[in-house]
């Protein structure tokens, strides 16, 4: 048997929907202005960078992380100004805190195996992570204007009982901040099935109000409801840093399935001495929600775009009349930007932008003018 013979044997052994799968797609982006992924542009000054470089040397990167992590939990439930009773989770961006909660929820039961449940078009990461937790998948279409469409979710949450239901505040790709009291009954219906809810806070430093508002508030409509965020649109998307906070008697179940030491000594020190200027970020995302609405008025006067939706996130959704042509023609002119029509029927023609800088929203909006 010859070595391919072998490899091809041994690949038997890799489940059949894995195999099946496409892998994440990250673009080249070497020599391109990234406006895909919805990053913070603002690079920390230099005299504070070199502050971080010095405190990153410092440290003793041959023993495992220790006491720090504990720092940096209190350091984000301050932060988020969470209630008492509440406990805070680390994970390796909120992609693994996506991946434990699917873990620690995946039991059949007598109706079958465990169900997710989310509004979509929504984050790629769910349904992959219920397909390879072994959790079914269930999605519920937005309205055509991306609102939630409330009695169709009563409805599946009833009829599917699902053990997690996300629910991303604001949305991605739509950057949709939904109705305070639409979120709230979709809670409430998610409560009378005994089932998690989850509020994806990811692009929270650009949103206008935040669901913790609500968990303190009214933690009595709200005892099953856990807040996700990420520091990657706090400005430390090379760091890797999710936090999940809720109910403490919920979130220390789901800490049992975290890896030991998933959160490197580097990362936690990075996001300790991010949250220490946590001003300077608040100014960066202040600086980014300001350019927000002009960069909207300038693509609704540009011709050739289609729709543009409001945003409460870092991004822009709009549509044009051939996005696979204007991505690739945008591209060719030096800007990379996201094609999100594959992702579901609703986002057909669509693509999603990365507000940036004032510089960086002109020469985005220069490659666009050319190539729609």
């Amino acid at each position: 048997m010859t070595s391919q013979d072998k490899s091809q044997q041994a690949l038997q052994r890799i489940r059949a929907d894995v195999r099946a799968m496409q892998a994440y797609h990250v673009q080249d982006s070497k020599g391109l202005l990234k406006m895909d992924t919805m990053e913070n542009p603002y690079r920390l000054p230099d005299a504070l960078q070199q502050k971080l470089g010095e405190r990153l040397g410092a440290l003793e990167i041959n023993r495992y992380p220790g006491e720090r992590l504990e720092t940096l939990k209190k350091m984000l439930a301050d932060y988020v100004g969470a209630p008492t009773g509440t406990a805070v989770l680390l994970g390796n961006g909120s992609d693994e805190i996506i991946t434990l909660l699917a873990l620690a929820t995946a039991q059949p039961h007598a109706e079958g195996r465990a169900k997710m449940l989310a509004p979509m078009p929504g984050f790629v990461m769910y349904p992959m992570s219920a397909q390879l937790q072994g959790l079914d998948f269930v999605g519920v279409n937005l309205t055509a204007d991306f609102d939630l469409d409330v009695p169709a979710m009563q409805a599946a949450i009833a009829a599917h009982k699902p053990a997690i239901t996300y629910i991303a505040y604001p949305n991605n790709p739509t950057a949709t901040l939904w109705d305070q009291d639409k979120v709230q009954a979709v809670i409430d219906a998610v409560a009378d099935v005994g089932g998690l809810v989850v509020m994806d806070e990811a692009y929270q430093p650009f949103a206008s109000r935040s669901w913790i508002d609500q968990m303190r508030a009214d933690p009595a409509r709200n005892g099953h409801v856990l807040l996700m965020r990420t520091l990657s649109k706090f400005g430390l998307a090379g760091a890797r840093l999710g936090y999940l906070v809720g109910p403490a008697v919920i979130v220390n179940e789901i800490d049992k399935v975290r890896p030991p030491y998933n959160i490197s000594v580097l990362n936690c020190e990075t996001a300790i001495f991010a949250l220490e200027h946590e001003a300077l970020y608040a100014e960066q995302a202040s600086a980014i929600r300001a350019e927000r609405q002009p960069l909207i008025d300038a693509l609704q006067a540009l011709g050739g775009v289609r729709k543009v939706w409001p945003s409460e996130a870092n991004m822009v959704l709009m549509r044009v009349d051939d996005a696979g042509k204007t991505q690739a023609a945008m591209k060719a002119r030096g800007v990379l930007v996201k094609n999100v029509s594959a992702m579901h029927p609703l986002l057909a023609q669509c693509l999603r932008l990365t507000v940036g800088t004032r510089e960086e929203n002109a020469r985005m909006l220069a490659a666009l003018k050319e190539s729609v």
